[in-house]
């Protein structure tokens, strides 16, 4: 077992990232929560620089506008009739602010409509510039999405039909009760996490902590069959949240569900880390997290083959654990598997439209001023991917409307559990990763020398989720071009949390499967989807199969190890 000193960090970086002292700057970034003016300000720039040199599509824009006002003008000069076919513009599928029956009626039908026609213009607007950098189109419509999103007609007490109505109601006692809610949340924070409690409710899987250094604890779990297969399974968790999402309750714990399979299951726990853990890095978290972890199950359990598992960034992780492995000729993966986890960052989807130089530059001043990255700065980015669905709606729905909150699901209470970020290695990421691609291009360097995924041989089961706005599935898709190795890909329906969260029984739940093997001919993401077998329910039961088949004959389950603590441990209780 390699020997980690739990205190100290690893020096052997590929660079030393030094953040330069600017503490003018530093109180600047923190002014501003991290948002970079100079990138906001180069964006407009360039667009309007485009749009002034466009007159072609400025008179497209006259003519477009003209027409869809006259339209409007019709529509509400016939009363605002409630036919699909007399209407200007219909909502997007996923847009629910309009649908309830007070948007029907004039003059609220008419607000709506006009709206949505002004949505439309500016994403045209926004996107058909021609000389505009693609990536800086993407952002001009998201900003602008974002500045109308807040203007919406939904958002105010007066022009809001639902509102209204309840405040007729009730005599205003919906917008008292929403002020006082709105004070509340200001003095008291973000929501605590409810009835749902870790070790009682949720991560309640029967398990000991059998090994603890400065960033992880590594838990073993209790066997339920009398036999398992002798591979081991290791799976890394995102360190962004806590581990406990892949268990969370009984009926949903992917950890459950591979013990009651007969497989022999570890955890990895991050810790939470503080400003005094600033200097750790992306070497550390590989050192002291899936390095170490294969170390002891290897130790404990004696098997030489170990299966592998990553979901979200805990997947990147272990993809450039594997291939540090194969370039030194260290064969005990008997497999990876990636739950939502992105290899190649040259698509990364919408999330890039906060990454660029000049942001994470203002980003790494706000962390060398606090030695972290707090969870609500990543948070707010996230949550305007979907700003209609998690911030707007819910804002009417509590200061306006007046209703209380329901009460937490398991996974909600999750989501409410955070964590923060190591200053050095969240800029090492975002550098690294996000920017300059180096994994995906061979660039990425573990011990001062470069790894490549083109030595990974081992067998890889891969997961994306069709509505996964942080790892877009077919992000998710392109580990298929980057190994030598067979690649069992599965798409399913959900988001990134709620697509992997899909136990057997989950209703309404497919997803499609296919394997390309190493010497097959290469497909793109388009060309899977033709070839994909569509199968309804959970993709657990198929990721089990898989395991099994490339796992050995069951046998006496290892011994447990010596516990330092039951699970879920000490570290996912770290605030």
């Amino acid at each position: 077992m390699k020997d980690l000193n739990p205190d100290r960090p690893s020096t052997n970086h590929a660079q030393s990232l030094e953040f330069p002292q600017r503490p003018l700057r530093k109180k600047l970034a923190t002014v501003s929560l991290g948002g970079s003016p100079a990138s906001m300000q180069a964006m407009w720039s360039d667009w309007a620089v485009h749009f002034a040199t466009a007159p072609d599509l400025q008179l497209d824009m006259v003519r477009t506008a003209t027409a869809s006002w006259l339209k409007w003008a019709r529509y509400v000069s016939t009363g605002c009739p409630d036919d699909p076919e007399r209407k200007p513009i219909e909502p997007a599928k996923s847009d629910r602010r309009f649908q309830s029956d007070g948007w029907r009626q004039p003059p609220f039908a008419a607000m709506a409509q006009g709206f949505l026609l002004l949505e439309d213009l500016a994403d045209q607007a926004a996107r058909n510039v021609p000389g505009l950098d693609p990536a800086r189109k993407d952002t001009v419509a998201f900003v602008t999405r974002q500045i109308l999103d807040a203007m919406a007609p939904s958002n105010f007490p007066a022009t809001n039909p639902d509102v209204l109505a309840r405040t007729l109601a009730t005599g205003g006692a919906n917008i008292h009760h929403g002020l006082e809610r709105a004070f509340q949340d200001l003095k008291d924070g973000p929501p605590a996490t409810g009835n749902a409690q870790v070790g009682k409710t949720l991560a309640t899987t029967p398990g000991k902590v059998v090994y603890r250094n400065h960033l992880i604890e590594l838990i073993q779990y209790a066997p339920t069959t009398d036999t398992v297969h002798p591979e081991p399974v290791l799976i890394v968790p995102a360190w962004i949240m806590k581990y406990y999402i892949l268990d969370l309750s009984p009926e949903n714990s992917l950890v459950r569900y591979l013990t009651a399979q007969g497989f022999t299951v570890f955890m990895i726990s991050w810790r939470n880390p503080t400003a005094e853990d600033a200097h750790y890095g992306m070497q550390d978290y590989l050192d002291l997290g899936p390095r170490a972890a294969l170390d002891v199950i290897e130790g404990q359990t004696g098997a030489r083959n170990i299966h592998s598992a990553g979901y979200c960034l805990g997947g990147t992780l272990l993809s450039i654990a594997a291939a540090a492995m194969a370039r030194d000729g260290d064969d005990r993966l008997a497999s990876m598997t990636l739950f939502a986890a992105q290899t190649d960052f040259s698509e990364p989807g919408e999330l890039s439209l906060f990454i660029n130089e000049s942001q994470v530059s203002f980003l790494e001043d706000v962390m060398q001023e606090q030695g972290y990255l707090d969870a609500s700065q990543m948070m707010s980015a996230f949550q305007m991917l979907r700003s209609n669905d998690l911030i707007w709606s819910q804002m009417v729905r509590k200061y306006l409307l007046g209703e209380d909150d329901a009460p937490m699901n398991d996974l909600m209470a999750w989501n409410a559990d955070t964590t923060r970020m190591p200053a050095r290695m969240h800029s090492e990421y975002l550098r690294q990763m996000f920017l300059n691609n180096d994994l995906a291009a061979g660039r990425f360097h573990v011990d001062g020398h470069h790894v490549s995924l083109r030595d990974i041989r081992v067998p890889v089961f891969a997961v994306g989720t069709e509505t996964d706005h942080i790892a877009p599935w077919k992000s998710v898709f392109k580990i298929h071009a980057l190994g030598h190795a067979d690649v069992t890909f599965a798409l399913t329906n959900g988001g990134h949390n709620a697509g992997v969260l899909s136990e057997p029984g989950h209703k309404h739940r497919h997803y499609r499967i296919h394997t390309v093997r190493d010497q097959d001919k290469a497909l793109s993401p388009e060309d899977w989807m033709e070839v994909a077998q569509m199968k309804n329910g959970s993709w657990w039961p198929a990721w089990a199969s898989w395991l099994a088949g490339i796992s050995g004959k069951k046998g006496k389950p290892p011994e447990m190890g010596k516990a330092l603590d039951d699970a879920p441990g000490t570290y996912v209780f770290q605030e």
